[in-house]
């Protein structure tokens, strides 16, 4: 039976080069903020749909802001909102 290839295998594979591991290193604090937005908000019990009303903006738009499949960069009043309408607040550090 030939060995079949995961997204494990892949990815392990892909970082080896070198470019790709840049790229990959440079989009985890954006990775790591969508994946926080997430979980605020399924912790607080709300939909997409019920962000996007308190915010005042559509589902769609609250979507493409917590997608890991794609590199939207929010800005930082979009993130107070949706911290705010989750009723958190957004803190900020240099490392």
């Amino acid at each position: 039976m030939p060995h079949r290839p995961t997204f494990k295998n892949f990815k392990e594979k892909a970082l080896q080069n070198s470019e790709v591991k840049e790229e990959y290193d440079a989009l985890a604090p954006l990775y790591a903020l969508k994946k926080e937005l997430v979980a605020a908000r399924l912790a607080k019990g709300v939909t997409q749909e019920q962000i996007a009303q308190k915010i005042g903006t559509s589902k769609p738009n609250i979507s493409r802001l917590e997608s890991l499949n794609n590199t939207y960069v929010p800005n930082l009043k979009t993130v107070m909102k949706y911290a705010e309408a989750l009723g958190l607040s957004v803190e900020i550090g240099l490392k």
